[in-house]
């Protein structure tokens, strides 16, 4: 008393199945593998930061070059 036997489990399988069917069933377990694959990348991607972009043909400024500032370009 208390423990479910086989036949137990074989009836509520059954009932799951006649449900759900077969293939309804399987994309459902196939969604929730998707989420959790997603899940999984997107806290994978928040530990690593991601690289600064650099558009073609655009040079990145130099730290020996002063920028001009209100200052210089009044004298």
């Amino acid at each position: 008393m208390g423990s479910f036997s086989i036949w137990h489990w074989l009836v509520v399988g059954i009932l799951v199945l006649l449900l759900f069917g077969k293939g309804r069933f399987s994309d459902m377990m196939g969604d929730v593998a998707k989420g959790i694959k997603s899940f999984k990348k997107g806290m994978a991607d928040d530990d690593v930061p991601p690289a600064p972009k650099q558009i073609e043909g655009q040079r990145t400024p130099d730290a020996a070059t002063p920028t001009p500032t209100a200052e210089t370009e009044i004298r």
